[in-house]
C-alpha cells in the first residue's frame, strides 16, 4: 500500500495536518472578532505592527485582519486539495499533487515570513519564534519538493530501431 509513497508526500501530508486545523482556527477566530482575534498569540505581531508602525485607524486595522485570515483560508484550502489529490493513487504517483503544495507552501511562507518580519520589529518573542518555526517548515518541505521528482514512466522503445538479438539469426560458417 505505502510502495509509491515518496518522502515529499507524506512531508507534504503531516504539514497539511499541521496547518488546516491551526491556521483554520486562527482565520475563524479573526472573521468572528476582528481585534480580539488579531490580538491572540499566532497574529499579535501583525496586530502590534499595524497599530504601532503604521498607525492604522480600528476600521483599517479589521480589513488587514480580514485579509490576513483570508490568505491563511487560502493556503488552508490548497492543502486541503493537495490531501485530496493524494487520495487518488494515479496523481500522487505522477506527482501530479505538487502544484498544489507548492502554491501553499509559497502563499504561507509569505505570510509566515511577514509575520516574522513585524514580529521582530514589535519586539514579540513568542510570535517571533512561532513564525519562524512555521517558515522552518514551509521552507524545508519547499527544498524537499524541488530537490525530489517523482520517478520517471519507462519509455517505450521501439523495436525497429534496435539491433536484432543475438538469436535472431544463427552463427554458421556459411552465413557470414
Amino acid at each position: 500500500m505505502f510502495r509509491n509513497w515518496r518522502i515529499g508526500t507524506v512531508n507534504g501530508a503531516l504539514l497539511a495536518a499541521y496547518f488546516i486545523p491551526a491556521w483554520t482556527l486562527v482565520a475563524f477566530n479573526i472573521f468572528v472578532a476582528p481585534v480580539h482575534g488579531l490580538y491572540e498569540r499566532p497574529s499579535v505581531a501583525v496586530a502590534l505592527f499595524l497599530s504601532d508602525q503604521l498607525q492604522m485607524s480600528g476600521m483599517s486595522t479589521v480589513r488587514a485582519a480580514w485579509l490576513l485570515a483570508l490568505g491563511r483560508l487560502t493556503v488552508v484550502a490548497f492543502f486541503a486539495i493537495y490531501l485530496a489529490l493524494l487520495a487518488v493513487p494515479r496523481t500522487r504517483k505522477s506527482g501530479a499533487s505538487d502544484e498544489a503544495l507548492g502554491i501553499a507552501l509559497a502563499i504561507g511562507s509569505l505570510i509566515s515570513f511577514a509575520s516574522m518580519v513585524m514580529a521582530s520589529k514589535v519586539g514579540e518573542l513568542a510570535a517571533l519564534r512561532l513564525h519562524a518555526t512555521e517558515l522552518l517548515l514551509l521552507l524545508g518541505a519547499a527544498v524537499v519538493l524541488v530537490i525530489e521528482r517523482p520517478a520517471a514512466a519507462p519509455k517505450a522503445v521501439d523495436v525497429e530501431d534496435t539491433a536484432p538479438l543475438a538469436f535472431d539469426q544463427a552463427e554458421l560458417l556459411h552465413n557470414r
